[in-house]
Parts: structure tokens; C-alpha cells; sequence
């Protein structure tokens, strides 16, 4: 059974401390905490077997390199057991060629994915939420996305997200739109005092 610690008062947000949990996984026996140091993405899916979830996996998998390059760490999660999660990492091998080189963690009990608010407290299965959760070095959760079902995730996004916190970690810029790596930030609106038209909206380079 998954051990997961914490104070149960409401789902977690961002700035949450993310709970930590101890829990089997296809890589082995799993502790989130045992992760402090890197940045995590950690994420739910509906059920292994299912058309969305493997082209999802296939991605990521594919991307790996992308993720290690940026020190950040995948760990999968759905309520199916670890001999569901063993069997569909090998059809997944066979029927893409990937690897699947993350952790893929079992919540039969459904309590890691009720902690994350990755499943409703009165669900009785977990087809309902497709969540992300970007957790920084520190154990802090720093964004979150949640999709339906029947939507897959893009990965190309989750790593422009990814950049994009890592980027403005520690910093006073801010990422515009659409910011990919090695385009302008924004700077903080300036007081009221200047006079400048964009004074609201400036980019570092137009100082």
C-alpha cells in the first residue's frame, strides 16, 4: 500500500510543498523526497493500455534525453498495479521501440493521486484526470496542468514550461507569451512615475 504524508486539508496548489509519498514503481521502490535536488515532473494518466497514454509514453520516452539535459526527472502514475505498469512498458517497447526509462508509480488505492487532487475525492477510478505537476529542487510545486481523457498532453510544451521555470527561478524577469529559450524577457511594470509608453509592458531588450 502507498505511503503518502500529508495533512489532508485540501488538494495541493502552487507554492505548495508537494506531499511526499513512498510507493512501488516499475524501477523499483519509490520516494518522491528522495528526488530534492533536481526538478520533477510528475504526472497522472487515465490507465495503461489505453491509445492517449501510449502516445504520451512514446513521446516522452523519445524526449528522455531532452528532459536529462534540463536535470529534471519524469515519474509516471496511474491507480493500474505494477505488473499492469511491467506489462504495458514492454508492448510499449515492442510497438514503438522505446524505452520507457522513468518511473512508472502504482496507486491502486488511489491515495498518491487524491493528495495531488489528481482524482476527485468521490471518483471511484481515476479516468478523469490527466494532471502534471512541475516540482521544483526544493520540493516546491510550481505549476500545474490538467487535461481530459481524451486529450493528449504535448511534450514540446511541457519542456517550453519547464525552460520557461527554470528561467525566471530566483530571477525578477518574467516570460512573455509563447517564450521559448533564448528570446526576450519581460521586465516588472515600472512604477508610476516613468513616463515611457510601455512602461507597463517592456522587454529587457528595450531598456
Amino acid at each position: 500500500m502507498n505511503e503518502v504524508m500529508t495533512d489532508g486539508r485540501r488538494p495541493v496548489r502552487i507554492g505548495d510543498m508537494a506531499p511526499d509519498f513512498r510507493a512501488r514503481s516499475t524501477k523499483g521502490d519509490f520516494q518522491l523526497s528522495a528526488l530534492r535536488g533536481q526538478w520533477v515532473i510528475f504526472f497522472s494518466h487515465p490507465a495503461d493500455f489505453t491509445p492517449v497514454c501510449s502516445t504520451e509514453f512514446a513521446a516522452l520516452a523519445r524526449r528522455q534525453a531532452d528532459f536529462d539535459a534540463l536535470d529534471c526527472k519524469l515519474v509516471g502514475l496511474s491507480v493500474d498495479s505494477l505488473y499492469a505498469h511491467l506489462a504495458w512498458v514492454r508492448a510499449l517497447r515492442d510497438l514503438f521501440g522505446v524505452g520507457i526509462d522513468f518511473p512508472i508509480i502504482e496507486d491502486p488505492s488511489m491515495a498518491v493521486g487524491r493528495a495531488y487532487g489528481m482524482i476527485d475525492d468521490s471518483a471511484v477510478d481515476s479516468m478523469a484526470m490527466r494532471s502534471t505537476f512541475f516540482i521544483d529542487p526544493q520540493g516546491i510545486i510550481r505549476a500545474t496542468t490538467c487535461y481530459p481523457h481524451n486529450v493528449g498532453r504535448s511534450v514540446d510544451e511541457m519542456l517550453r514550461l519547464l525552460r520557461a521555470l527554470q528561467r525566471v527561478d530566483g530571477a525578477s524577469h518574467l516570460t512573455p507569451e509563447g517564450w521559448t529559450d533564448g528570446k526576450p524577457l519581460l521586465l516588472p511594470a515600472a512604477d508610476g512615475t516613468d513616463a515611457a509608453p510601455d512602461w507597463f509592458c517592456r522587454f529587457e531588450a528595450s531598456r
